[in-house]
């Protein structure tokens, strides 16, 4: 009959709740993060073992996919605020805990006491600056030039500094004395002070495009760069360190000049951008 009641099972049977598709676009990036998650934690591994190169090597791995994580989720545009707590905390392992691990087990044991405390200052630190980070991401007033600098060092950039007495020891070949010991966990404290200060940073994060006259000579450098990089990697690390170093007070002053200038920053973020290479 065409005015069939249902029956009283099809009227108290529930709905059956849709499964919701997440387009690729947002799987990739926490992909990319999560693979640097590994990369963190075997390190921890790997230095626990006392093959502190390979330990070095994971943490810079780790460094270099969280700098692709978020380029390749704005790309994408699969930002999200998942990916952001996630990214946040597998930061806190890998440029946190990993290096305070590594140079503990390294070279920092030798004197107990002192040498966790530094291990520990420069983890708390870390979690700290993502801390800092993640509110000021939140702040309506922030002008937009700032966009332009980090307030403080940030976490990756800390983890590869905070190792450069290791690297000097690897590339020099000579034995860590311990006399040196109160030296490098004076150098610890001092990165994991940098780190939770307000001292501005050169942040990476706005380099876009670049000039079709520089595409060659910048595509060429970074080449170079790379195969020194693995040919000599502690070397280059150790140069790479004391170059970043030396540009902190160059952030300072030019963080400055835009803070007394707040004009001539914003006519910075306003300018046109430059054509793609051929």
């Amino acid at each position: 009959m065409d005015n069939e009641q249902p029956t009283e099972s099809e009227v108290a049977a529930p709905a059956r709740p849709r499964i919701r598709r997440i387009p690729l676009r947002f799987v990739l990036p926490n992909l990319v993060t999560l693979l640097a998650l590994c990369l963190g934690l075997t390190a921890i591994r790997l230095a626990s073992e006392g093959l502190y190169e390979l330990a070095v090597v994971s943490i810079v791995g780790a460094a270099i996919l969280d700098g692709l994580d978020g380029r390749i989720a704005r790309a994408l545009k699969g930002a999200s605020r998942f990916g952001a707590e996630l990214d946040s905390l597998a930061d806190f392992v890998d440029f946190g805990v990993a290096p305070a691990l590594l140079l503990y087990f390294w070279a920092l044991h030798e004197n107990k006491s002192f040498g966790w405390f530094a291990a520990l200052l420069f983890a708390v630190a870390c979690a700290l600056r993502l801390a800092r980070f993640n509110v000021m991401l939140d702040d309506p007033t922030r002008p937009a030039w700032m966009n332009h600098f980090f307030v403080g060092m940030p976490a990756p950039a800390g983890a590869i500094t905070v190792m450069l007495p290791l690297y000097l020891q690897f590339s020099t070949g000579l034995p860590n004395a311990p006399a040196l010991v109160p030296y490098e966990i004076g150098y610890v404290i001092l990165i994991a002070l940098l780190m939770v200060s307000r001292i501005p940073h050169f942040s990476g994060k706005k380099i876009g495009r670049v000039p079709r006259e520089w595409f060659m000579p910048l595509l060429f450098g970074v080449m170079v760069a790379l195969l020194l990089i693995a040919t000599f990697p502690m070397q280059m690390l150790v140069i790479l360190s004391v170059l970043y170093l030396a540009l902190v007070p160059l952030a300072v002053r030019k963080y400055m000049a835009y803070a007394r200038s707040p004009a001539d920053a914003a006519a910075v973020d306003q300018e046109p951008a430059a054509p793609p290479p051929a």
